[in-house]
């Protein structure tokens, strides 16, 4: 039903809303919602506070950060004849493909499953099932008794992935203070790095052990069980509850006392009594946005949205498609191709590179306000171009100099963290139109992982038919394409 602001006062005058304007929305950090230049009430909390509620959700950001810097590990260990543990152990490069790509195609499916169930299970339930699921793929794939059952138990992680991708930073940004939303869904993108970091650095102690991969599977279950007990025991996010009373999926009176309840448990005692302002300000403001109404799929194709579409869709597209996939997944082969025999040494550098993509994460968030999208995205592009370049000059022409290789990892994941890493993400969540954002995000989701996952599963076979010269020099030829969209 629509709501105009008579409506939304009158609404809220039956909650004994005291001494605020109907204008009294938005914040210093978030596009105003209607220009009379009233602020809301500031927001009482304390720091310490805060810290569960983004600790929990960002942790399905460092699964899946985990399990691509695993994985780039668990592949050398799987085909090695003596190391691997099994008797499957020579795999097809589509088998491989496979199992590097299993996750992002279950992460595709949980992105489709959170487009139609998000709403009605709440962000809370979404990384409750989420955790679930992370532990169930986590086991299945560590005893997986033959390669079927392991693509199955990639498959169920993935769906994890897409849920805890969705889920994660929409209860950040709903529950975390104002003053704090901006720095802790920043610190969400750290945390998958650190997630990477964590599984190379687990990935180079486990690759010389016999059956080392289930290991490294395995070891990522006690973070899934951390994750869905922290969940269970945090509240539900208080604009959730307030979405369901707009739509009325409730009695709005009992889900506006659940929401202050929320938020006292949210904020701590420094909240004190003006919870239940809080939680008429934010009904307020959803009333003038039109969050009570329902948002069609088709409304993003049309107007402004589709335009917004186009540059937000596009950036996640260029983003995988300039193979950034194939160097975080395939890192540790590189390496190893490029003179570091060993599995060991391979991984090891692998946790190099972990590390300065983690470095780069910090510097991209401490100087993307200063510089802006569009200079960090061409500068960052054009160093992907080059790096790109260099790798299939490596694999073509200097196989002898096998620092080329490593010099270009590192310029690729550099300039990756300063462009399309943070920034691709931070346009599509500026460009679409607030009422619109959320189903805008959800295609972009859908287009992000569908590309990253055809980009993983395409890399092995491709890169047998090719060769690896050739194909990092068609990403090249891509990443230029991408420049030309950008400017």
């Amino acid at each position: 039903m629509a709501t105009d602001p008579e409506q939304a006062r009158a609404r809220l005058s039956s909650f004994g809303k005291v001494g605020k304007s109907s204008g009294e929305i938005g914040s210093a950090d978030e596009e105003p919602l209607i220009a009379n230049g009233i602020r809301p009430s500031p927001e009482n909390y304390s720091v310490s506070a805060a810290i569960l509620p983004f600790l929990f959700p960002a942790l399905g950001g460092l699964l899946y950060g985990y399990d691509i810097g695993s994985t780039s590990c668990a592949t050398i260990s799987i085909e090695s004849p003596t190391l691997s543990g099994i008797s499957w152990y020579d795999l097809s490069s589509v088998e491989i493909g496979l199992i590097t790509s299993g996750s992002l195609y279950g992460a595709l499916i949980g992105s489709i499953l959170a487009f139609n169930i998000a709403d009605i299970l709440g962000r809370r339930r979404e990384l409750i099932l989420a955790a679930l699921l992370y532990l169930v793929g986590a086991l299945v794939t560590a005893l997986a008794p033959d390669f079927i059952i392991m693509v199955v138990g990639r498959f169920v992680f993935g769906i994890g992935i897409g849920l805890a991708m969705h889920a994660a930073p929409m209860y950040i940004a709903e529950t975390a203070p104002t003053p704090m939303r901006g720095q802790l869904i920043s610190l969400k993108e750290f945390f998958i790095v650190l997630g990477m970091v964590g599984g190379y650095g687990i990935g180079s102690l486990l690759v010389d052990l016999v059956a080392g991969w289930r290991y490294m599977y395995g070891a990522s279950t006690p973070l899934a069980v951390i994750m869905g007990m922290g969940m269970w025991w945090l509240p539900a996010s208080p604009r959730w509850l307030l979405l369901c009373a707009m739509k009325r999926k409730g009695d709005m009176q009992d889900l506006r006392e659940s929401a202050i309840s929320c938020l006292c448990r949210l904020r701590g005692q420094s909240i004190g009594d003006s919870a239940p302002t809080e939680v008429d300000e934010i009904l307020t403001e959803l009333s003038y946005v039109g969050e009570d109404k329902e948002v069609s799929l088709r409304e993003v194709f049309h107007g402004k949205c589709l335009k917004a579409l186009i540059i937000g869709a596009g950036l996640v597209l260029f983003q995988q498609i300039t193979g950034q996939p194939s160097v975080l997944y395939y890192a540790a082969s590189i390496l190893q191709s490029a003179g570091f025999s060993a599995a060991s040494d391979a991984t090891r550098v692998s946790i190099l590179l972990g590390l300065f993509k983690l470095i780069m994460t910090g510097l991209a968030v401490l100087v993307v306000e200063r510089l802006g999208r569009r200079p960090l995205l061409l500068g960052g592009v054009s160093g992907i171009v080059i790096s790109l370049f260099l790798l299939g000059s490596y694999y073509l022409f200097l196989d002898d100099v096998p620092a080329v290789a490593v010099v270009a990892l590192l310029l690729y994941v550099g300039c990756y963290q300063l462009s399309f890493g943070p920034i691709g993400w931070l346009m599509i969540s500026e460009v679409f139109p607030l009422r619109l954002r959320g189903r805008g995000l959800s295609v972009a989701v859908l287009v992000n992982f569908g590309a990253n996952a055809l980009v993983t599963f395409a890399f092995s076979p491709l890169k047998d038919l090719l060769g690896a010269g050739i194909l990092f020099y068609a990403f090249g030829v891509i990443a230029v394409l991408s420049l030309a969209f950008i400017f």
